[in-house]
């Protein structure tokens, strides 16, 4: 395949140039390297390297100036605000740096277009003050401080720059302007230089003006590289600025226009596929790179183009594995990195200033894969100490003090992580650096396994670093919030180079690092509007009729820039793969873009245009079954020998698999922190208050005195109870509070009901509270017994008749414990569960001879208080019947064992529930 630097190469050839003696000059650095390699297979003598330089190193030399970053000219420009803007008037760091990075951004553009600063600062003035703010008289102070801004642009831009160009260092910009002032004198100094500027198309006036120069000067040569259907086209934006370079350029007057080329039009296999999601374009890609090793495409003439670089990690995961060569030529965005998530964790406790820390940030952080080893003390885990403690205590806000007491022997890792002193920014930035020096150290113990944690730790350090040196030079970052911004300003831009030859196997670029280099098969993600090209952006403080006036780029010139990069990709590529998401995602895709659509209009190459869905098969989710085993059915019945209880028994009515995790395996459920009272603890808070309020009269008929007496011990009742179940959590707030008094609540009315049914002249006797009972099932088919367990709330005599009484906080309606036909008391469980409850209480306690007949069994639920005692019913022939006769136990005894046989039947395999 002949390149257009191979093409450039050969006709320096011709001419007898001696490359050693050329400066070759290029739009990066990346295509620099693909030179300097293919100037060994155009000279076959042995020859000094010739000097290749970007356009950005040669205009930096020519200035004398050193570029700056981003970050650092805020603070240069910050210190110039203060000194330009009374006391009264000057915002926080935190704010200017909203509106001065767009400023910044214009007077870059201004620079780069040799626009007179005066004149275009001046003039922005004027426009504001012929708004409708000057029509008001007199003028408010926040309209007198609008225009005192419009009005200090010129004095801002002047001051900013002595004071860069004082310390010999500027922005790309006044790199650029600067560049030009001393062009003259660089001529003159190199008269014996020759300059080859290649592969160049849309240059800013400071661009033009220098190279120009050069060629006008006969100290240089341009090579464009543009095709003659998108030049000799008047509307074809890919060749717009070369349009407007051979039109306006005094040089091209008397010399040639090298070169238009005519590669276009040749023969190529084009095909479009419209992909759902950005996945969706990884995946493929990978695929198609398999597709294409199958036919035996050379991988070196093949890149990926990444118009969208936030594709990069997918496409990186969706590569095959056969792909044993890659050069990446973008940069791994650090802010990606697992420590990234780390510092941001830590800076977002520590923005709200408090005193204690919210259970999740404190675990999160504790927990962090580069944190927890920190807090391994002698093979005990120390960070699993602290989680379980917060967990088992309900903290939900937890102090540095109380951490302190949990690990003694981690309190500096916990100070650094945790304590920030007097001056937080200072502070903060020395507990970053501290913890990554503690990070390393730990990291350093095996250097082999963690060469990658260790240079994205150095990385980091590399960041904090420059954020302490900032904030000791100019110390403007007076709190958290600000230094958190600046923090990720830093991040945002940093990046980690991979490592690779740059000349083997696959190439992964972005859209820009393609400029100058042509590869055979080229495959081009995210082609949607918004993408690419970007579309419209004003992220300026020039209007645009005035940048059309001072021929300052606007949007349509960005998105020429692109187009041309778009078509350059095509030229000399014979197979090309457009890609687009066809899904309308928040900002961007959905529609594919106008480039697609143009190529289609043309008509110079046949488009072949495919939709791609993934491919997904018939999916259905299988129920877990899980097979009795010898040692399934061993612990089956080691628990039936120790006791199945109402609880367990309903809950593999509800689902076998639930039983089989939790009792046969043993698995307990997750637990967390009660940010707010659960409903099992509000129902044990009211049973066990219950049973305090009530233990006295166990043997004994209540009255009305009795329990009115108990009223005064319920507020201490609660809480203790509380306290006990809640452990450390606070009920004094929110909605906690609002639970401790529900729970009050239900014991007032409970006992209100109780006084209310006695003056109605009932007798109540308590006979039993929290009656723990025991009974042996004997089932023929089995060659064990079976023993039954189970906790009976209440046990009472009400007007002769003795009840058994389960409490529930929860809302129980009447007809849940009302049964027709006795087969859905094990099959219908969200209805009858808890009839199912409250007959094996009935059953066990008959078994043991504690309770005689007449015996009714029932819930009182404390949400449905006024329906009273909900009695179980047996409905027979139109009737009700409340009473639990011998017939009802022999019923539901047959019930009980079909529910225990089916648990204990090697044959019967512990199946899931749909739910």
């Amino acid at each position: 395949m002949t390149t257009f630097i191979l093409d450039v190469l050969e006709d320096l050839k011709k001419q007898d140039r001696n490359l050693s003696e050329l400066i070759f000059i290029l739009p990066s650095k990346r295509a620099g390297i693909f030179l300097k390699n293919q100037i060994s297979q155009v000279v076959n003598h042995t020859i000094i390297a010739p000097q290749i330089i970007s356009i950005e190193e040669f205009v930096e030399d020519l200035s004398q100036l050193k570029k700056t970053s981003n970050t650092e000219l805020l603070f240069v420009f910050y210190k110039v605000y203060l000194e330009l803007t009374k006391k009264e008037d000057q915002e926080s760091f935190d704010s200017f740096s909203k509106w001065a990075q767009i400023l910044l951004q214009d007077f870059n553009e201004v620079d780069r277009y040799l626009i007179p600063q005066e004149k275009i600062f001046n003039y922005l003035s004027a426009i504001q003050d012929l708004k409708h703010w000057s029509l008001e008289e007199p003028k408010t102070e926040f309209v007198k401080k609008y225009l005192a801004f419009w009005n200090k642009l010129n004095t801002y831009y002047t001051k900013f720059t002595e004071e860069l160009l004082k310390n010999k260092t500027a922005y790309q910009g006044l790199i650029y302007r600067e560049a030009v002032e001393n062009i003259e004198s660089y001529i003159q100094s190199n008269k014996e230089k020759q300059h080859i500027f290649l592969g160049f198309n849309a240059l800013n006036k400071a661009e033009e003006n220098i190279i120009q120069e050069l060629l006008q000067n006969e100290l240089a040569e341009i090579y464009w590289d543009v095709d003659k259907h998108f030049f000799d086209n008047p509307i074809h934006d890919a060749g717009l600025f070369t349009r407007q370079h051979f039109k306006n350029w005094n040089f091209f007057r008397d010399n040639d226009f090298n070169w238009k080329t005519n590669h276009y039009s040749e023969e190529k296999n084009i095909k479009v596929f419209g992909v759902p999601k950005n996945i969706g374009q990884a995946k493929f890609i990978g695929g198609l790179l398999k597709d294409l090793q199958k036919e035996d495409t050379d991988l070196k003439q093949t890149a990926v183009i990444l118009a969208d670089e936030n594709l990069l990690t997918p496409t990186l995961n969706a590569l095959p594995e056969s792909i044993d060569a890659l050069n990446i030529t973008m940069g791994f965005p650090l802010q990606s990195i697992p420590l990234a998530s780390l510092f941001e964790q830590i800076f977002q406790i520590h923005k709200k200033a408090n005193n204690t820390f919210y259970y999740k940030d404190v675990i999160a952080i504790i927990s962090h894969q580069f944190i927890r080893p920190l807090f391994r003390k002698e093979n005990t885990d120390v960070a699993s100490k602290i989680t379980n403690t917060i967990l088992t205590n309900n903290l939900v806000y937890i102090s540095i003090d109380r951490l302190k007491e949990l690990a003694p022997a981690s309190s500096e890792i916990l100070d650094t992580l945790f304590v920030l002193k007097e001056n937080r920014v200072k502070s903060m930035l020395k507990n970053c650096s501290n913890l990554i020096l503690s990070i390393k150290k730990d990291l350093d113990k095996n250097k082999a396994l963690n060469k990658l944690s260790l240079e994205y730790l150095f990385r980091f350090n590399e960041l904090f670093n420059e954020l302490t040196r900032l904030n000791t030079s100019y110390n403007y970052i007076q709190d958290m919030h600000t230094l958190h911004s600046i923090y990720k300003e830093l991040l945002s831009s940093a990046t980690l180079d991979f490592q690779g030859e740059p000349l083997q196997g696959l190439q992964v670029m972005g859209m820009l690092e393609s400029r100058v280099l042509d590869f055979e098969t080229v495959i081009i993600s995210s082609v949607n509007e918004g993408v690419l090209p970007s579309g419209k952006t004003n992220n300026s403080f020039i209007p645009f009729d005035v940048k059309l006036q001072n021929k300052l780029p606007t949007y349509k010139e960005k998105d020429a820039v692109y187009t041309y990069h778009f078509y350059r990709l095509l030229q000399r590529a014979k197979n090309v793969y457009i890609l687009y998401n066809t899904e309308a995602d928040i900002l961007t895709g959905g529609e594919k873009s106008r480039f697609i659509t143009q190529l289609e209009l043309e008509g110079v190459h046949k488009i072949k245009h495919s939709i791609v869905t993934p491919k997904v098969e018939a999916c259905f989710s299988e129920l877990i079954e899980i097979e009795k085993t010898v040692a399934v059915l061993n612990k089956i019945q080691a628990i039936a020998e120790r006791g199945f209880s109402p609880s367990s028994l309903t809950n593999y009515m509800r689902n076998p698999i639930d039983f089989y995790y939790q009792k046969v395996l043993g698995i307990a459920e997750q637990e967390d922190v009660e940010e707010s009272v659960a409903f099992n603890t509000l129902g044990t808070v009211v049973h066990n208050t219950l049973e305090d309020l009530y233990e006295d009269f166990v043997g004994e008929v209540l009255t009305v005195e009795k329990l009115k007496s108990q009223k005064s011990k319920i507020t201490e009742r609660i809480t203790h109870h509380f306290i006990n179940e809640y452990k450390e959590g606070d009920i004094t707030t929110g909605k906690n509070l609002i639970i401790y008094e529900i729970a009050k609540r239900y014991v007032l009315n409970f006992i209100n009901l109780e006084i209310d049914d006695v003056q109605k002249g009932n007798e109540i006797k308590i006979i039993a509270l929290e009656d723990k009972s025991i009974a042996t099932l004997k089932i023929p088919e089995l060659d064990f017994d079976i023993k039954l367990t189970g906790k009976v709330d209440r046990v009472d005599s009400y007007n002769g008749t003795t009840r058994i009484i389960d409490y529930k906080t929860g809302k129980v309606e009447k007809n849940q414990v009302e049964i027709a036909d006795w087969e859905a008391i094990t099959t219908d469980y969200k209805k009858y569960s808890k009839s199912f409850q409250v007959l094996l209480y009935a059953y066990m306690m008959h078994q043991e001879n504690k309770i005689e007949f007449p015996l009714e069994a029932g819930i009182i639920s404390f949400k449905n208080l006024k329906a009273g005692f909900l009695k179980f019913a047996a409905k027979e022939e139109k009737k009700k019947n409340t009473f639990i006769t011998q017939e009802t136990l022999d019923n539901f005894e047959i019930e009980l064992k079909k529910i225990i046989l089916e648990i204990c039947n090697p044959e019967i395999n512990f199946i899931e529930k749909e739910v």
